[in-house]
């Protein structure tokens, strides 16, 4: 239920974005307003006394490089795309900065001359003191998502929620580009999804939620004021739950 009070309904959360996210109308790169105003909208939801951590894709940057890609060995594929999200990290790291946010970029690969390897204790601390903590790099390991990390990441700093940032306005029965009568679903279970095949994040990511018990809400980062109406309560997009 919303909050009334103004009173946020979660204290920690983990908020996945997609690299497409930050490209705005763009064929690929980041979108310098996209990006201006997601930090704003950050900075919006911190200011309410939320815990925030973000875990953001490659898929911008290493749209522009996969044609050089193709054919390559799948684990130098996949290092590459982590390095993509560090940069995506340090660039949202800049926009939060000029926005007076506090914040770390904590990276599963270390390059400790741009950022701070990935540390659980160490991003809790940071998470409790008010700062945003973004984590790049993925796992850390080929053939694992940026949604896996995600799912990861919310379950070893203990996040109330995972909320995954599309282009849609939640979870459909069919894909709502290709079929305008597709169902959004409001509430829908881990099971189902996997059931069903409707591909809200990879397996391993659904599955790691369901067995932590970690919900997650799918909503979409085109609609301003989204991030913060979901964290005061409101019945935002899609969610998926246990059973």
């Amino acid at each position: 239920m919303p909050s009334a009070s103004g009173v946020p309904a979660y204290r920690r959360v983990l908020l996945k974005l997609s690299g497409e996210a930050l490209m705005g109308a763009d064929a690929y790169g980041i979108n310098r307003d996209v990006l201006v105003r997601i930090a704003a909208e950050i900075k919006s939801v911190v200011a309410q006394g939320v815990q925030l951590a973000v875990v953001i894709g490659g898929g911008n940057i290493f749209r522009g490089i996969a044609p050089s890609a193709a054919g390559m060995d799948r684990a130098s594929a996949d290092y590459m795309g982590m390095l993509a999200t560090v940069m995506n990290s340090l660039a949202m790291q800049d926009a939060l900065e000029k926005q007076d946010v506090p914040v770390r970029v904590q990276s599963a690969l270390r390059i400790d001359q741009v950022v701070e390897p990935y540390v659980r204790r160490r991003a809790i601390r940071h998470l409790e003191q008010g700062r945003v903590v973004i984590f790049a790099a993925g796992t850390g390991n080929p053939f694992f998502t940026t949604d896996t990390a995600a799912t990861l990441r919310g379950a070893e700093v203990g996040a109330d929620i995972v909320l995954k940032a599309t282009k849609v306005d939640g979870v459909y029965d069919r894909d709502p580009v290709k079929h305008p009568d597709a169902k959004r679903y409001d509430v829908i279970s881990f099971d189902e999804v996997l059931e069903k095949r409707l591909g809200v994040m990879d397996a391993a990511a659904i599955a790691l939620c369901r067995d932590q018990n970690l919900p997650v809400r799918v909503f979409s980062v085109h609609k301003p004021g989204n991030l913060m109406r979901i964290c005061l309560g409101e019945n935002v997009g899609t969610l998926v739950k246990g059973g």
